[in-house]
């Protein structure tokens, strides 16, 4: 049975390679085209099987009954994660991302959710499912439907798993819409500029304080990129700060952003399940974003051998 699940999207990425971003109405020359499996639920059940090994994450989400969806399990089966837990819609599109990235690794995501929506809260009490959720020990969530989302925090929390939550698109909705998935949260995590939106602010004890309003024992993550993590919150009256990876000094550079975030997670929820502490969940949370970025592919997220060989690079520095 799989110690970590990951509920939510997953998607067909068509990444778009250019020299720079295109402003309103402009026609931008693309350099390369990629295509490859991404969606931020599914990224991070794979960037958290490589480093725990197979069998041990397993991905629930909804796909449709296309040549898309098809391929989707294959690439899970083959990365080790155990995809039991997929939803087949007929008559659904599989979701996709179009992604734009310029030359500095900045982009833009335009999304198709398609069948991504047809998890609903019903569905997860389907015997394939509950089965994984009332076997794991940490859950992540990356933006099911909202309804979908409080009902698996609620299941999860009922089971006792360690709940982790990133709302992504949803987060736009503001803290009153989110508020009652939060009482099953443990760690809710957003990036900066997605705080300042949800809760017109980014500064850690601010932020600690309002999460500590809506939970006792809530915990926010905020993702900083290349400035690295913070956590705030519960049991915290210093925010708990973690520098990125200093890539230049590792002789590494950055090629792509997209998907950083999905592999801090993976990496931050493999770290939960082994059972260490939030400063050092925090740490390796941070030396597999900083690998991804530096991989072109969406899960460029680092193989168990690949993540201890840039944490004992980091540490030695």
């Amino acid at each position: 049975m799989a110690d970590l699940i990951c509920c939510g999207a997953i998607n067909w990425d068509i990444n778009f390679f250019m020299d720079r971003l295109p402003r309103t109405g402009e026609e931008v020359p693309v350099n390369e085209i990629q295509r490859v499996s991404g969606g931020t639920a599914a990224n991070v059940s794979v960037a958290a099987a490589r480093i725990m090994g197979r069998g041990k994450v397993a991905f629930i989400g909804s796909l449709g009954d296309d040549g898309i969806g098809e391929t989707q399990l294959s690439i899970l089966e083959a990365e080790g994660v155990d995809h039991s837990g997929v939803l087949i819609v007929e008559g659904e599109e599989s979701g996709q991302a179009y992604i734009t990235i310029g030359l500095n690794g900045e982009n833009e995501i335009h999304t198709y959710f398609g069948a991504n929506l047809c998890l609903t809260r019903q569905s997860l009490r389907d015997p394939e499912r509950m089965a994984l959720i009332e076997g794991a020990r940490v859950a992540v969530i990356m933006d099911p439907p909202l309804e979908t989302a409080e009902g698996l925090a609620k299941l999860c929390s009922s089971s006792g798993s360690t709940v982790i939550w990133d709302p992504g698109v949803y987060a736009e909705l503001g803290i009153e819409a989110l508020s009652p998935a939060l009482e099953y949260v443990d760690y809710f995590v957003l990036n900066h500029l997605e705080f300042e939106n949800f809760m017109g602010t980014s500064e850690p004890g601010e932020v600690g304080e309002m999460l500590r309003g809506e939970k006792p024992g809530l915990k926010g993550i905020i993702k900083r990129g290349s400035e690295g993590s913070i956590m705030c919150g519960a049991g915290y009256g210093e925010p708990l700060v973690m520098e990125a990876v200093p890539l230049e000094r590792l002789g590494m550079s950055v090629v792509n952003t997209v998907g950083c975030g999905d592999a801090f997670i993976g990496a931050f929820a493999a770290a939960k399940v082994q059972g260490l502490s939030d400063a050092e969940s925090l740490r390796r949370g941070c030396a597999a974003g900083s690998f991804k970025a530096t991989r072109k592919e969406t899960r460029g997220g680092p193989t168990a051998e690949e993540f201890e060989n840039i944490l004992e690079k980091w540490a030695s520095l």
